[in-house]
């Protein structure tokens, strides 16, 4: 069994129990249905029995039928002690499934466990690694301070472990034994490091999980691996994939600089406002034009491939990768993505949704193009509603305001109330925001004032209450309005709205200001504390500004006030009595009392709920909950200048030289036969530039032309020959890194060159391959390794050839192109254009092959012919009443179109049954699907009252049914019409003979073949009867047919050319066969759905 089997299995607990549970629900007995009723004493006691046995069947029928139990959720910890006996089985089978049981108990029976303790350490020597492994994870799993030395022992021999799913476990306990017993930080941490530098993809999302757990602030343990990482992160399993990505994006924050920095140019500005010229110049002098590190772009670049990823999480994690840590130019990518994660389930969606609410805000243009994707549904939960407008509102602008208000009327009149409401406020967060809207937005929410639903009503007064802050001198007619509606409104946020703003504007209502503050007086005491609290400030405002009317009237109130049971309500009294009623003991704060109640007060400012978000790491729980949650680690700020980087190159170790064969072939071949002089002295120049780059570099041109079964494999490499290069290719990711600190223009371009002239070589040598690979056959299985462990730096293969001199003279000649590979994942820079190479000569053999095939035979026998039956039947285009007189009918006239091979003919009747001359009748726009493309009729002058026209279009219908919309125009009108064909007339009929239809058919069958039964009268089953019901619905020819119960007919699709074989088999009694043969199986099953009724109507 592969060991990548196991990637998933230590997701969850009861991994492998889900799995077997599903294996052993078929013997549990029926009974368990009635479980409520039934005697579980009594089922246990079965199990017990059977697992107490001498037969091995009988016990793993018992552990299959526990486990099932587990799967379940039923609790079988009971029979702890019956199992425990088995876990020294001789049965592997039984064994599993012991460990299995273990694994889920040992923690609820630690002291039974305990017993079994020295039959755990002898399975950690077993020679299967599924029971090394299984007996690592019980023996973690027992939470019992006493055997953590047994533990630290069985962790640090796993981390070793020949086998890669071993020493995934070992990682996996070292997070258990940490949180048991934090003491041995220093000790897990060697093996953690130990484990870091594991060459295999299981182990890598396990130990970093645990580095993040263990030591998340020891990033000096990842330099030496952060290139590793980097490169194995496509081939990880998909949730190791996400634990690295957001530790790399905390290691990349921490020892690169920030690739914003041209774009604080104008905040630096405003911060050195008060600096002198002189400094300034200073300051701008000693600044650097920014170059990114080439780990910051490896750490980009890898990363990419993953927005196409299936998981969610995977998507998402990189999404807040290139968030955090790319430059602002190239974050844009992620958009597409994110998208299309919102076409998965709600959680997602609404996880997905929030992280795009933060973005937004910070950076409109990158969702601007799929402003239509947040456009809520009706099936949409209400969770998902409010964030898709708050998105909405965030990437409101002049240009779209008017199409989201559209959009936003038909929200607000949703039957989910709660959604309603935010629409309301999302109007008022556009209407504050874009001036241009503001009235319009401040008029609809007054139309909303008469709707009949008192929360959409409530929430109108509230934002209204809002916009009126910002110009309130400007809308005295609203607040009347408002005013009004006091007495139907019973929502005590809108009452209290409306209160403050007839306050507010006393002066600017001087008639109905205290008519409402004696409505108010009435019911003040059976009001909510809320408008309580308005009415006193209303009446307060109101003695400061029209004592004579309201004096009396606020002195009530003030007394209701003073006995209420809110003290709340009882301490603004007493304050609003001393402030504005003056007396002797009244202070000096009382002849400022019309300053402080009727001050001017600043307008609310409407912001995004996600405004404060941005400082929490997208994607992670505190981002989603806006509260740091236990064990967020924080993003650090970019450093102000890069640490060394030369921290994360890797030594060449001496050791891994003197096994790799790769050195020992090159030594052993002459390699100099199959170079030019002049290309040897351009390499000695290129080797004595370029002294710290690996010299395995360039050796590799000296592998033999037979690299190319070998080079194939590079891209997909298995993970054992991955585990076994990877030593190769760490000392090689390092070197390079080394040189590209240096010198990274100059070697930048010699690999460059090196990569598109090998890869050019390996084109060419194609053709000769097979004469070279008898002889140097055992030459490609000694480089394979090597050649794998090269590429494993580079995203991109580069598989090298060996070219004879003769074609290498020609290579030099030609301007160097950049070939497109694969995965060509650096797309970051301008690519140049790609210099088309010649195509090498045919070898005779080749020729001599070409010449014997022939390519004419099916158009040989098979021949257009003229149609059968032209139906008279026409299809209505316009309608006389819709086109105000003019109408139009089509019809198909099943002849060759003159404008296209491609194309349909189709025949227009314009007729002019108006009593006016109508003029200039012609195709207006075009709305055609992808592909589509249409031929149009001349326009015609003009068409007499009564007169009628005939002209001729051709459509490239692209062998579907689509419907072609377009505009039928006339000088004063347009018309918009729209065109769909039967799939008959998307066929052309051919004529062939018997024996090529068989042929045919023959090719055409599985797939490529519907079939349907039909039952009609013996009457109808008449060749004539048959011939002429097929004709009529499609344009097919006629096949001759040697028995009288089979008639076969044959035609091409126009737009493609493909053959369409249709076969009517008349059965024994009424029934009949309809069978139809074609590659277009779209076509060929919608062709058989209008042929049955047809044939089988009486």
């Amino acid at each position: 069994m592969s060991s990548n089997s196991f990637a998933y299995n230590e997701q969850s607990g009861g991994g492998e129990a889900a799995e077997l549970g599903q294996e052993a629900t078929s013997t549990i007995s029926p009974s368990g249905a009635f479980g409520l009723f039934s005697s579980d004493w009594k089922k246990n006691e079965d199990l017990r029995q059977m697992l107490e046995s001498s037969k091995d069947s009988a016990k793993l029928d018992a552990m299959k039928r526990i486990v099932g139990m587990i799967a379940k959720g039923k609790n079988a910890s009971e029979l702890f002690p019956a199992v425990v006996k088995n876990v020294a089985s001789k049965n592997i089978e039984i064994k599993k499934l012991v460990y299995v049981y273990l694994v889920r108990y040992a923690e609820e029976q630690q002291d039974l466990a305990l017993l079994s303790i020295s039959t755990f350490q002898r399975a950690l020597k077993d020679p299967n690694q599924l029971i090394r492994a299984s007996a690592l994870r019980v023996l973690s799993s027992i939470r019992v301070p006493i055997i953590v030395p047994v533990m630290m022992l069985a962790i640090k021999e796993a981390s070793a472990d020949l086998s890669p799913y071993v020493r995934k476990n070992a990682a996996h306990a070292i997070q258990k034994l940490y949180s048991l017993d934090p003491e041995q930080k220093e000790m897990l941490i060697e093996v953690i490091e130990k484990l870091l530098k594991d060459k295999s993809t299981l182990v890598a999302g396990s130990v970093v999980m645990a580095f993040e757990e263990v030591c998340p602030d020891r990033i000096d343990l990842i330099h030496r691996n952060y290139r590793k990482l980097c490169n194995l992160l496509v081939d990880v399993e998909e949730w190791g994939q996400v634990v690295i990505i957001h530790m790399l994006t905390r290691y990349a924050r921490t020892q690169f600089v920030s690739p914003w920095r041209e774009d604080d140019g104008l905040e630096d500005n405003e911060k050195n406002f008060y600096d002198s010229e002189e400094e300034e110049k200073e300051k701008s002098g000693r600044k650097k034009p920014y170059a990114m590190d080439p780990d910051h772009r490896l750490l980009i670049r890898n990363t990419k491939p993953l927005l196409q990823s299936r998981n969610a999480a995977v998507v998402m994690a990189v999404a807040q990768l290139y968030w955090h840590i790319s430059p602002r130019s190239e974050a844009g990518v992620i958009s597409k993505s994110l998208v299309r994660l919102l076409r998965s389930n709600r959680e997602v969606q609404y996880i997905v949704l929030q992280n795009i609410a933060t973005m937004s805000i910070q950076r409109k243009g990158m969702f601007e193009p799929y402003l239509k994707s947040f456009y809520v549904r009706s099936t949409d939960p209400t969770m998902i509603k409010t964030l898709k407008l708050e998105i909405l509102t965030n990437l409101a602008n002049e240009a779209n305001i008017s199409t989201l208000l559209r959009e936003f009327q038909t929200y607000v009149r949703s039957q989910d109330k709660q959604f309603a409401a935010a629409t309301i406020q999302t109007i008022g967060r556009c209407a504050s925001s874009i001036n241009e809207v503001t009235d319009t937005c401040l008029n609809g929410l007054v139309c909303l004032l008469s709707s009949r639903d008192e929360i959409v009503v409530a929430e109108s007064v509230v934002v209204i209450k809002k916009l009126l802050q910002m110009q309130p001198a400007q809308h005295g007619e609203i607040i009347k309005h408002m005013a009004k509606l006091l007495d139907t409104i019973t929502v005590p946020v809108a009452r209290a709205s409306i209160l403050w703003l007839i306050g507010e504007n006393c002066e600017r209502v001087p008639k109905i200001a205290p008519d409402v503050l004696r409505i108010m007086a009435k019911s003040f005491t059976s009001e909510d504390d809320l408008v309580k609290l308005q009415i006193l400030n209303l009446g307060a405002k109101l003695y400061l500004t029209n004592s004579k009317q309201t004096k009396l009237l606020t002195q009530y109130i003030l007394n209701l006030g003073k006995y209420d049971q809110n003290y709340d309500i009882r301490d603004r009294t007493r304050f609003i009595r001393q402030l504005i009623v003056p007396n002797e003991k009244s202070g000096a704060l009382s002849k400022y009392a019309k300053k402080l109640f009727l001050a001017q007060k600043p307008a609310p400012l409407l912001e995004s709920p996600f405004k404060d978000r941005d400082h929490f790491q997208l994607g992670t729980l505190s981002h989603t909950l806006n509260i740091k949650a236990s064990g967020y680690l924080e993003l650090s700020n970019w450093p102000e200048v890069a640490p060394d980087p030369s921290v994360r190159n890797v030594e060449v170790i001496e050791s891994a030289k003197e096994w790799t064969p790769h050195g020992k072939t090159k030594k052993e071949k002459p390699v100099k036969d199959f170079y030019s002089e002049s290309e040897e002295e351009e390499e000695e120049e290129e080797e004595k530039e370029d002294e710290d780059e690996d010299p395995s570099d360039s050796s590799g041109d000296s592998e033999s032309g037979s690299g190319s079964e070998s080079g194939d494999t590079g891209s997909g490499s298995s993970e054992d020959s991955s585990e076994d290069s990877s030593s190769g290719q760490d000392s090689e990711t390092g070197s390079e890194a080394e040189a590209e600190h240096q010198k990274v223009a100059a070697r930048n371009s010699k690999t460059k060159r090196k990569s598109d002239s090998e890869y050019r070589e390996k084109k060419n040598e194609k053709s000769k391959a097979s004469e070279s690979s008898s002889e140097e056959s055992s030459s490609v299985e000694e480089s394979s390794s090597e050649s794998e462990s090269e590429s494993g730096s580079d995203s991109e293969p580069a598989p090298r050839k060996v070219a004879t001199a003769k074609e290498r003279k020609p290579q030099q000649e030609r301007p160097l192109s950049k070939d497109v590979f694969l995965l060509d994942l650096d797309d970051f820079h301008p690519v140049p254009t790609p210099v088309a190479l010649p195509t090498p000569a045919l070898s005779p053999s080749l020729i001599a092959d070409l010449e014997g095939l022939n390519l004419s035979t099916s158009s040989s026998v098979i021949n257009v012919s003229t149609p059968v039956f032209v139906p008279t039947k026409t299809h209505e285009l316009l309608h006389r009443m819709h086109g105000k007189g003019l109408a139009a009918h089509y019809c198909f006239p099943r002849q060759p179109c003159i404008f296209g091979d491609k194309m349909v003919s189709v025949q227009i009747t314009l007729t002019n049954t108006s009593d006016r001359k109508i003029e200039n009748i012609h195709i207006g726009g075009k709305r055609l699907p992808v592909g589509m493309q249409m031929h149009v009729f001349h326009p015609i002058d003009s068409l007499e009252p009564e007169g009628s026209v005939t002209v001729s279009m051709g459509i490239d219908f692209c062998d579907s049914t689509q419907t072609a919309s377009f505009q039928l125009c006339t000088k004063d009108d347009c018309f918009n019409v729209t065109l769909q064909p039967p799939v008959g007339e998307l066929l052309s009929p051919v004529a062939m003979s018997e024996k090529d239809f068989k042929k045919e058919q023959g090719m055409l069958t599985g797939m490529n073949e519907t079939s349907a039964t039909f039952i009609a009268a013996p009457q109808n089953f008449t060749p004539s009867v048959i011939l002429q019901r097929v004709v009529d619905v499609a344009n097919l020819g006629a096949v001759p047919s040697s028995r009288d119960n089979v008639h076969r007919f044959a035609a091409k699709t126009v737009h493609s050319g493909t053959l369409m074989l249709v076969t009517v088999e008349l059965k024994e009694g009424s029934t009949a066969q309809l069978i139809i043969n074609t590659e277009k199986t779209v076509i060929g099953s919608v062709l058989l759905r209008e042929l049955q009724p047809v044939l089988s109507q009486g």
